[in-house]
């Protein structure tokens, strides 16, 4: 099967009308018009891939306008219909109602923009989760992991992901269980709102956080928030203390306790909030994450769900940057492994600190985080610990005796 890219260039009619605003709709174009250029997709404007019959190209999704109904799974009606009267006001009124709102902007088009976008991400998920593609990329804008239930906010109108999630739990019967990754720099509160207390979807952000000093500025990004009621235990959250993070910082976040979560929690479905402005060059993020990296991450999360994922665009303001590394992610979802890493997968000692205390919290939600070695060494054999007790109610018995040697690699049965 194919990958599949959701690109539709409606979407760039959503834009500032006073100044300028790093969420620009250039951002989409950038990353499509690399895609093309490097043969990934027939575009014959851009000069792309010559033979669009080629079977190894993109498969392009048609982005859709979400509808009410779908839109409402997450939002309440007031904030549609917020968005749906935008249409019916003239510049003046729009330019005021920007200055009011927290960090988003809207014009005339921004309804209809924020609806293909949502629609755009929905189609994404459906066709990967009903079979038709391997796993597919939403290319779309506005952003949406900020928009809250109840308000649009951080350059988002509607939660697109949340939305999609929904859907896919409403219409695709085999979707139960879904894991959305955000590696945006800024925590997706909006996304957390919305499945706090959902233990049907397992959310996990790493952001910068800074004690709640960065964007978008909410206590709730800490780590000791972990959700609520039934949903306890599905939110996990990895704050940054500081930003010029590395690619070995994200990469041991994932290996130490990102992938291990996720494998215990087995989605049925991966969506990956993918947010480039943790990459290098982003000055709204000030990390240096690069393509490889982002390459590493999105290999690791292949390996969950059978391969069915879909990654969806969120932040991101460097146009080079979100396009360098938008193609390094896009060539690993067709097949390609990633390139290799600089430098060794190894955090700084902030980094490394931030890991082991969420560890030391979900401890009391995941059997991965409660079996600690040495340091942080989450591995391997703690995996297999745990299938041989549940399976066989074997476990390991230490011998504290000077002759315990010989005992070594032996089964004691009683």
């Amino acid at each position: 099967m194919s990958t599949g890219l959701c690109y539709d260039r409606r979407m760039t009619s959503h834009c500032i009308l006073d100044g300028e605003h790093p969420e620009d709709p250039k951002r989409i174009s950038a990353i499509y018009t690399i895609i093309v250029r490097n043969g990934l997709v027939n575009d014959p404007e851009l000069s792309g891939a010559s033979n669009p019959e080629d079977p190894g190209l993109m498969v392009r999704i048609e982005a859709r306008e979400a509808t009410k109904r779908e839109i409402c799974l997450i939002h309440d009606r007031d904030q549609f219909e917020f968005a749906q009267r935008l249409e019916d006001l003239d510049d003046d009124e729009l330019i005021n109602l920007t200055r009011d709102a927290d960090s988003v902007y809207f014009n005339q088009y921004t309804f209809i923009c924020a609806k293909l976008s949502c629609g755009g991400v929905i189609e994404t998920c459906l066709r990967v989760a009903q079979g038709h593609l391997k796993n597919a990329i939403a290319v779309v804008r506005p952003p949406g992991h900020h928009a809250t239930p109840h308000n649009a906010m951080g350059f988002c109108i509607f939660n697109n992901v949340c939305v999609a999630a929904k859907v896919l739990q409403a219409r695709v019967p085999s979707v139960k269980k879904i894991l959305i990754l955000d590696w945006d720099i800024h925590h997706g509160n909006g996304t957390q709102d919305a499945f706090y207390s959902d233990p049907s979807v397992l959310y996990i952000s790493l952001h910068r956080f800074e004690k709640g000093n960065f964007y978008p500025n909410d206590p709730k990004g800490d780590s000791k928030f972990c959700g609520k009621d039934q949903g306890t235990g599905f939110n996990v959250n990895i704050p940054w203390t500081e930003g010029g993070k590395l690619d070995g910082d994200y990469l041991w976040a994932f290996q130490k306790l990102v992938m291990p979560i996720a494998l215990e929690y087995n989605p049925d479905f991966v969506i990956v909030s993918a947010g480039f402005d943790a990459a290098a060059g982003d000055e709204l993020g000030e990390c240096y994450i690069t393509p490889v990296g982002f390459a590493h991450m999105t290999h690791m999360l292949m390996g969950l769900a059978k391969g069915k994922m879909a990654v969806c665009l969120e932040g991101g303001y460097n146009l080079s940057s979100i396009s360098d590394s938008a193609l390094a992610v896009i060539k690993v979802l067709m097949g390609q492994a990633p390139e290799k890493l600089l430098e060794p997968p190894v955090a700084s000692p902030a980094a490394a600190k931030v890991v082991q205390e969420c560890i030391n919290i979900q401890m009391r939600y995941w059997r991965w985080a409660s079996v600690r070695g040495n340091g942080l060494s989450l591995n391997v054999r703690a995996w297999q610990e745990k299938i041989l007790w549940e399976k066989y109610k074997i476990t390991k018995v230490p011998i504290m005796h000077p002759s315990r040697l010989i005992y070594e690699n032996a089964v004691l049965m009683s």
